[in-house]
């Protein structure tokens, strides 16, 4: 894994504090075990075989599953429940971070694991059972897979400048954040013939750092927003449609671990609805 991350023997060798022999030693034990070349040798192009393509997600998928025994034996004796959630990158910065920390503090004898991954990975990973738990915008159609709705989440386009229309928002330097497939197709369909965006991202707060630093406009969450809002630094541009996004939660259907999951999702989606109700961004159209 770390060969094919670095594509070079020797700096992989030094990630993980072995001798590059070693490093390359251990690589050809494994094609001897597997019968097959991982990698193509080529002076300063090492590319994976397609074996070692195909060996790769399940390589992953071991290493999160030995992490994921030790976690567990370790934690046997102290009778601590252990969770392990994932959610998209722009799903952690909608919601899922502040939500993390306000579980931690109410749920002390609740032990996480918190991973952000694309949606493919993470309904790998329930379906592998290296993951009890995935937030996602586009559920999963997958018959191993409990998947069920949490919530809806806002969608506002804001700018660093006031705008009366949003042809003048996607004008100045905008940032097209990637909020899942349905979200792509509405977007689509609202601004037919808009100027193509400056910047693509699957995060939420690249896209506001962006904006904060060089002006703009993106399509961000109140939870994102709010204070820039407050402050002046951001505005809602007030002829934009909100466009609401729905969150899923997916686990596997038989995890044996439902009351823990449904705890989970429970708690998180009651302190999201209740701090939603506090934080929608003045100026909203309808």
């Amino acid at each position: 894994m770390e060969v094919s991350r670095t594509r070079h023997f020797g700096r992989a060798a030094e990630n993980l504090y072995l001798t590059q022999s070693a490093v390359s030693f251990r690589v050809r034990q494994l094609e001897g075990l597997l019968g097959v070349e991982l990698f193509s040798r080529q002076r300063n192009n090492i590319q994976l075989t397609p074996a070692g393509e195909k060996l790769m997600p399940l390589a992953e998928s071991s290493v999160l599953l030995e992490q994921r025994i030790r976690q567990e034996v370790a934690m046997a004796d102290g009778k601590s429940q252990q969770m392990s959630l994932g959610a998209t990158p722009n799903l952690w910065d909608a919601f899922l971070q502040e939500q993390l920390r306000l579980f931690m503090s109410s749920s002390p004898g609740i032990a996480l694991n918190a991973m952000a991954h694309s949606s493919g990975n993470l309904v790998r990973q329930i379906i592998e059972r290296t993951l009890d738990l995935a937030f996602v915008f586009d559920a999963p159609k997958v018959d191993e897979l409990t998947t069920i709705e949490v919530m809806n989440i806002p969608l506002y386009l804001v700018s660093a400048e006031p705008c009366d229309s949003w042809q003048d928002a996607l004008a100045q330097d905008y940032v097209l954040v990637d909020w899942g497939t349905s979200f792509q197709i509405q977007h689509a369909q609202e601004f037919k013939g808009a100027k193509p965006p400056v910047l693509q991202t699957n995060t939420g707060r690249i896209a506001l750092d962006c904006i904060l630093s060089n002006g703009g406009s993106a399509y961000l969450p109140s939870s994102l927003i709010q204070p820039y809002l407050d402050s002046g630094q951001m505005h809602v541009v007030p002829d934009a449609p909100v466009i609401n996004r729905t969150v899923y939660a997916s686990f596997h259907a038989s995890s044996g671990r439902e009351e823990l999951i449904n705890k989970v999702i429970e708690q998180i989606a009651t302190n999201v609805t209740a701090a939603a109700a506090l934080a929608s961004p003045q100026g909203e159209s309808r």
